[in-house]
């Protein structure tokens, strides 16, 4: 891309999947063990956290650029649905292995079963490093996702070293050491969820309350803007600015509780662009967040739109 059609089209969104997924979603009546069991719903979708970040985003009339890798015959068909939802797909194909297949169960909340995906060479990972190296000045990076087995813990802390100095916004949705490590080195953005957040602290969160001083403590140890989700409890983001912003989730029927941490982030950013304004970007996570848990698949802009209105958010200085 020409610099000329980067300033026509301004700052871009990149999103990892470092190990992308067929995700394949299954409503089971009466599910039992130990015998055959049948669906009475199924649904095939493109998985991992970058991804539904893109998607979301693109619903939302924003474009962005999907990098990850993939591998074998489910890597070629998450390619082509990504293409097919008219996401642009940067996807190094590896030689060994396949892509894996996740097995949800809708019937059996929280109920899954995660393939774990090719092993990643070094080469290959110096080869997204390389497609990296594009970025520029006020481009924003999603990296999303637990670090898959055979990639290094520190790999997202190596993604943020290479790209310091060139002021781009990068946002960290990992848990665990994998965020912890990305603190020192000032990502701007990270969204933990309460359980996450209470893992990282040892200790149990349960209300947007409990959650502001451990949201003080991360912005403390290098994060510039904390965004923690709780599910039907809303969400509490601390900015850059030191401004805590908080609010209950909109009222609502959860039908599906996967992608919405994707969504707020997708929402976020959204709303970020727009307007450069935390608490305008604030409830644009949490519309998105909720559209996603209330419907059949991820957040469209006609339900986030909707839910927009009816986030009344706190703020404090």
């Amino acid at each position: 891309m020409t610099q000329a059609m980067r300033q026509a089209e301004g700052n871009m969104i990149y999103t990892v999947t470092l190990n992308p997924s067929l995700d394949y979603v299954v409503t089971v009546d009466n599910f039992r063990t130990g015998i055959t069991n049948r669906t009475s719903s199924e649904q095939i979708y493109p998985g991992g956290k970058g991804l539904n970040v893109s998607t979301v985003l693109k619903n939302l009339g924003i474009e962005s650029t999907a990098f990850g890798f993939i591998a074998g015959f489910t890597g070629e068909k998450i390619r082509e649905m990504v293409c097919d939802a008219g996401i642009t797909a940067e996807f190094i194909t590896l030689e060994q292995g396949m892509s894996r297949i996740n097995l949800k169960l809708k019937s059996i909340d929280g109920t899954e079963i995660n393939g774990t995906g090719p092993e990643i060479p070094e080469k290959e990972r110096e080869r997204l490093m390389e497609r990296l190296s594009v970025l520029e000045t006020g481009d924003t990076l999603v990296l999303a996702g637990s670090i898959p087995p055979s990639v290094p813990g520190k790999f997202y802390c190596e993604v943020l070293r290479a790209l310091s100095g060139k002021d781009i916004h990068v946002v960290v949705d990992a848990s665990g050491d994998a965020l912890r490590r990305t603190l020192p080195l000032h990502p701007f953005l990270i969204k933990p969820n309460h359980q996450e957040l209470g893992e990282l602290f040892r200790t149990t969160i349960s209300s947007r309350k409990e959650v502001l001083p451990y949201a003080g403590k991360l912005q403390e140890l290098g994060a510039e803007n904390v965004l923690v989700s709780l599910a039907g409890e809303g969400a509490v983001l601390l900015d850059a600015d030191g401004n805590f912003h908080q609010a209950p989730a909109p009222e609502g029927t959860l039908v599906n509780g996967v992608g919405a941490g994707d969504s707020m982030i997708a929402g976020f950013l959204a709303g970020w662009q727009r307007t450069k304004d935390y608490d305008y970007a604030f409830r644009m996570a949490l519309a998105a967040g909720s559209a996603t848990a209330f419907s059949e698949s991820l957040a469209q802009k006609k339900e986030v739109e909707a839910l927009f209105g009816r986030v009344s958010t706190a703020v404090y200085l």
